[in-house]
């Protein structure tokens, strides 16, 4: 019963955690590319992917290796995560003005999908050290610890789908069809990604 209730409660934290400022701003951006449903969803889910193998594989050195030697670096995760989210919303921006006059289908590639699965890959190391840390001094069992992770990854996978098809609305087809809207929202989503990437740089660097 001591385990029961944290694996439970898993899922439900994983899918709150989709839902943080920096998540939610990459995602954003990232899906910004999209004026169909169903591929924003699928983005989300390559992006819940990609973070949740950061999250069981930094759980698998501390927990199983006993890697405590990784508590001092997790501030610079936090800020590589600060830099991705920059480099991300620069090269939003620079896909539109290249792309602007370009057929919208030539823009729903499968590659949106490995760069929604990269950028999670990165972002899973933002908080990565005290999700594990917490399992670590409240779960005893190395095997309890990394089915914690695994249930908060299947919460984050489902969260991050769900807020990725919310983002992608603005970007239907109706909206996407006036380009000075279309262009506001990325110039918008993009500002955000870069003002909030210098942000996290900033509180972990400065």
């Amino acid at each position: 019963m001591e385990t029961t209730f944290p694996l439970l409660f898993a899922a439900v934290v994983g899918f709150g955690h989709a839902f943080e400022a920096d998540h939610l701003v990459a995602v954003g951006n990232i899906v910004t590319k999209r004026d169909k449903l169903a591929l924003a969803i699928k983005d989300g889910i390559y992006w819940g992917l990609g973070h949740t193998s950061t999250i069981v594989l930094i759980g698998l050195i501390m927990i199983v290796g006993k890697a405590t030697f990784l508590d001092g670096y997790f501030g610079y995760f936090e800020a590589t995560v600060g830099l991705m989210l920059i480099i991300l919303g620069i090269y939003r921006l620079y896909q539109y003005f290249k792309h602007r006059h370009a057929p919208k289908q030539l823009m729903d590639t499968e590659d949106n999908h490995h760069l929604a699965y990269g950028v999670g890959l990165v972002h899973g190391l933002a908080g990565s050290g005290a999700m594990v840390l917490l399992v670590m001094t409240e779960i005893q069992s190395s095997l309890s610890s990394m089915a914690y992770l695994a249930i908060f990854g299947v919460g984050s996978v489902l969260g991050m789908l769900i807020a990725a098809g919310i983002f992608s609305l603005p970007f239907s087809k109706k909206i996407t069809a006036n380009q000075h809207l279309q262009l506001g929202l990325i110039l918008l989503s993009s500002l955000l990604c870069i003002g909030y990437g210098g942000y996290v740089i900033i509180e972990n660097l400065g």
